[in-house]
């Protein structure tokens, strides 16, 4: 007798409260204005590089994409708030999403230059993995053009598993692409919290907001040991 749920149960559009970070969902009223500004300034080129929406030609254009994506129910998107500020500092979204086999992936990611390699970018990664094993999911993807060294190193400090190169697998903007695949499993993930909930600490950043230990040695610290006798 299987122990499988017939389905697991969809996600809802609701935000999700961190420390650092506020997850809502993407609302053209509320997120516009931060947002564009967010995906269309001076480094706009450079982090639409591996995302297929080109960089915005103009509001307008920004406003199309922007109603769509809003609308969407897979992908469902999510703005990325700045709990300190207020501001709205990227977006991402929750995709790929399968309720008869229990398992999601994190996508659409844009992080702006704000927040990128912070705190604020690693809890919105951590509290949207949180949910989704909160609500039974088996299985968590990360996907990336295997070109891509930057996505693939955030996915491996961010503790998934390599699985492997589709070739070929995708033409975007023109350019065929191989994609690198990676999961972290429900059985992985209490181990990954429990890093990433003492790496979020407060006491584990300086007065400037630098990290004291990094994300990869909690990890390893909170390996279960087992005794020879075992």
């Amino acid at each position: 007798m299987s122990h499988f749920p017939d389905r697991w149960p969809s996600p809802e559009r609701q935000s999700i409260e961190g420390r650092y970070c506020r997850l809502e969902p993407l609302d053209p009223a509320l997120h516009g204005d931060g947002l564009f500004d967010v995906v269309s300034g001076p480094e706009a080129d450079r982090l639409h590089r591996w995302l297929p929406d080109p960089v915005p030609g103009s509001r307008s254009e920004f406003d199309d994409w922007l109603v769509s994506r809003a609308a969407s129910t897979d992908p469902i998107f999510y703005a990325v708030i700045d709990v300190a500020t207020g501001r709205v500092e990227g977006r991402q979204s929750l995709m790929d999403i399968s309720t008869a086999y229990g398992s999601a992936e994190i996508g659409h990611i844009l992080w702006g230059p704000r927040i990128a390699g912070t705190r604020v970018a690693t809890e919105a990664f951590f509290l949207m993995a949180d949910y989704v094993f909160g609500l039974g999911y088996r299985r968590y993807q990360w996907r990336c053009n295997a070109r891509n060294s930057p996505s693939r190193r955030a996915a491996e400090r961010f503790g998934y598993t390599h699985e492997g190169i589709f070739r070929q697998h995708m033409v975007v903007k023109g350019e065929s692409r191989d994609t690198a695949w990676y999961s972290i499993l429900d059985e992985e993930w209490p181990r990954h919290r429990a890093a990433y909930e003492r790496w979020l600490r407060p006491d584990n950043f300086d007065g400037e907001g630098r990290q004291k230990a990094r994300l990869n040695e909690l990890r390893q610290d909170s390996v279960p040991t087992t005794s020879v006798n075992d």
